[in-house]
């Protein structure tokens, strides 16, 4: 009894870990990017690529991740995930356009490893309780995506840290998360073992053809888009409205720190209904009514409410997106191949977030069709929100 007290405790250490490292790699760029740009001389769409190429690559590297799992175990492709991201971390030290490009891309590939593992292991572990530990764990990796904005330009300026350790900075806690799953290793075989013995894996379903299943990716894409493009740009649109620089960046850390409660409890919330299509309208207006307020005002409290209906909006999104890759389906075979297949699809969508704002921006020269184009976006996530919502399953 205390062998698997002891194991419970260490698993949730480990699962907590694991996601504080899946988000400061790229939201320690934001607030930094016009700093890279200036070093680099690199065009806002080119700057873009920061924050879209590691979505480029959940896209890529996602639906490869439950047949690795497979055929090596949970832990093992956790700790493949830790270390390309520890790898890509480290190359971000070199001051060179190539260097950082591909540093940022393996960062990408390490994260969607991670990403793609987690929703399984939840599933497969506590199924009954599939809700709560998603609170946990989103919680837990939204709290230091937010510190991540925040220190940024504290480091990097206040500190005299520079760009470039200020981001490598993060391979310290990826550092520590490998020497815990290491130890957990020993515990893995077991899991491996039952998981693939589970008569439940022989059912074959054939994702790319399930509606749910594409209504699901394109309600993770969408939110997905909104998220990266506004922890991208937000610093410079608050900026171009008056701001100073560090305080942008630590507005963009609350519109991340005051969406945790929206985090921790719309999963939780969601999970006593049988549909989740009226949370997922509330959750996603509040993104709408945030975004609108943004373009109309440069009064302070107004901007300081739109930033807070934002951040509530897309952290409530998110953690209902993953959600939904548990409360779709039936087993943990099932949700880590829903994982692959939903965060795939829906990452393509999110990458050309931060590159079509930029773009947009270097079009216009303002701020305000990229915002309306962050209305629209969310109108979309509504609309497919509603749909994933319906108490079906894959």
């Amino acid at each position: 009894m205390r062998s698997v007290l002891a194991y419970t405790v260490l698993f949730l250490i480990g699962i907590v870990i694991v996601s504080i490292n899946l988000r400061p790699a790229i939201t320690s760029v934001g607030p930094l990017i016009n700093f890279i740009q200036d070093d680099l001389h690199l065009s806002h769409g080119i700057a873009g690529l920061l924050t879209s190429l590691p979505v480029i690559a959940f896209a890529i590297i996602s639906p490869i991740v439950p047949r690795l799992v497979k055929k090596t175990s949970n832990s093992k492709t956790l700790i493949i995930g830790l270390i390309l991201l520890f790898i890509g971390l480290m190359m971000r030290l070199v001051a060179h356009f190539i260097p950082l490009i591909v540093g940022t891309f393996i960062i990408g590939a390490g994260i969607a490893i991670l990403n793609v593992v987690l929703p399984g292991i939840i599933k497969d572990q506590f199924p009954e309780r599939f809700g709560f530990m998603t609170s946990v764990y989103t919680t837990s990796m939204s709290l230091f995506a937010a510190l991540a904005s925040g220190l940024s330009v504290p480091l990097a300026i206040g500190m005299n840290l520079g760009w470039k350790i200020t981001l490598a900075i993060w391979a310290i806690p990826v550092f520590i998360a490998i020497l815990v799953w290491g130890y957990l290793l020993k515990f893995d075989k077991p899991i491996a073992v039952t998981r693939k013995d589970s008569p439940l894996n022989n059912k074959k379903t054939n994702l790319w053809t399930s509606s749910l299943a594409w209504q699901i990716a394109l309600f993770l894409g969408l939110q997905s888009f909104l998220f990266y493009s506004t922890i991208t740009w937000l610093p410079d649109i608050l900026h171009n409205k008056g701001v100073t620089r560090e305080t942008a960046g630590w507005f963009l850390s609350f519109c991340q720190l005051i969406g945790l409660p929206a985090n921790f409890f719309v999963p939780i919330i969601a999970a006593r209904f049988r549909s989740q299509q009226m949370v997922a309208i509330g959750i996603c207006a509040c993104s709408l009514i945030g975004y609108v307020l943004l373009s109309m005002t440069t009064m302070g409290w107004l901007m300081v409410i739109s930033i807070i209906l934002i951040g509530v909006g897309l952290g409530g999104t998110f953690s209902l997106a993953l959600s939904f890759l548990g409360m779709r389906t039936k087993d943990a075979e099932k949700a880590s191949e829903l994982s692959g297949m939903a965060q795939s699809l829906g990452y393509v969508f999110a990458a050309f977030g931060p590159l079509l704002i930029g773009f947009l921006f270097d079009l216009t020269a303002a701020w305000v069709v990229p915002i309306f184009s962050l209305m629209g976006i969310s109108v979309l996530t509504a609309f497919f929100g509603f749909l994933a919502g319906r108490d079906r399953y894959i």
